[in-house]
């Protein structure tokens, strides 16, 4: 496992070449033992470059990489332990266009790794159920209708129209869900909530018509937010708006632009840093590490 590293500086220290990210890879993914990533057997045959087995079972060859997002890369993966540190670390992620300037690599590549960065993300998710008391809220992400050019508007005045819709489940002093939804229809509302909290459980939400009903379930407070009400004793939802702010200041301040088709893919990358904002550096990145299995092909990102 990667110990406590302070800087990007100590990474490339503790990483001097290809071999010794290769080494720490297989660490990672044989762990438990010895695999193919091919038919899973576990008789492995060795060879003395250090970089190739051969699966005793079905006998095919192949590099620790197989089956992880680095599998065909082209780069160095000491390139890609950089980005890993720097996306892990940043706060609020890291550009595309900076990242290339750092590795020295194309904007298109870049691009390509923080994405598959951001897919074993998604792929490695907290699955219990939140409890106690826990706060829903949706946000809206997109720009206004009268800035865009007139065959990207969608018509309509309210907050809302054209954008997109991202929902909100934080557990208090607990872990975040979010992620990317199609409307703010009750339905959705109400199938999401259910999925992601313990029955029981108090539930803050505002004024929202999308969340009427969950009294059935929960014990649901809504602040009047159009009233001026934020705060009625326990009832608010200052902790999950805090986190529109710091998903709109990556989104504004690093990305400047996000698609739809790619957006829960950048709330789930803000989503993982957040549940993780009480560990040390090291441990961010060994958690990255170990969910780094699956593969996620260019053509599939960009069809």
């Amino acid at each position: 496992m990667i110990p406590e590293v302070g800087s990007l500086f100590e990474l490339t220290e503790l990483f001097p070449d290809e071999q010794s990210c290769l080494d720490h890879l297989r660490s990672i993914r044989w762990r438990d033992g010895e695999f193919c990533p091919h038919c899973g057997g576990n008789k492995i045959y060795h060879f003395s470059d250090r970089k190739t087995f051969k699966c005793g079972d079905c006998k095919k060859r192949f590099s620790i990489k197989v089956g992880t997002v680095f599998e065909d890369t082209k780069l160095p993966l000491r390139k890609w332990f950089m980005a890993i540190w720097l996306i892990t670390n940043h706060p609020k992620g890291i550009a595309s266009t900076t990242l290339a300037k750092d590795l020295m690599i194309t904007q298109k590549s870049a691009w390509f790794v923080l994405q598959r960065l951001r897919f074993a993300a998604t792929t490695k998710s907290f699955n219990a159920p939140l409890k106690g008391t826990v706060e829903a809220d949706t946000t809206y992400i997109g720009g206004k209708e009268k800035n865009k050019h007139s065959k990207d508007r969608k018509g309509g005045t309210q907050g809302g129209a054209g954008k997109d819709v991202v929902l909100g489940i934080l557990e208090r002093d607990g872990e975040l869900r979010a992620g990317h939804v199609e409307d703010t229809k009750g339905p959705t509302m109400r199938e999401a909530i259910r999925e992601n909290v313990t029955p029981g459980s108090a539930l803050m939400t505002d004024e929202d018509r999308s969340f009427k009903g969950l009294g059935k379930d929960y014990r649901h407070q809504a602040v009047n937010h159009s009233a001026g009400e934020y705060v009625r004793e326990q009832a608010h939802t200052n902790g999950i708006e805090s986190v529109w702010a710091l998903l709109k200041r990556q989104i504004v301040g690093v990305h400047h632009w996000v698609s739809s088709k790619h957006l829960d893919r950048y709330v789930q990358e803000m989503s993982w840093r957040f549940n993780r904002r009480d560990m040390r550096v090291g441990a961010r990145m060994n958690d990255m590490f170990a969910c780094v299995e699956g593969r996620l092909r260019y053509r599939e990102l960009i069809a």
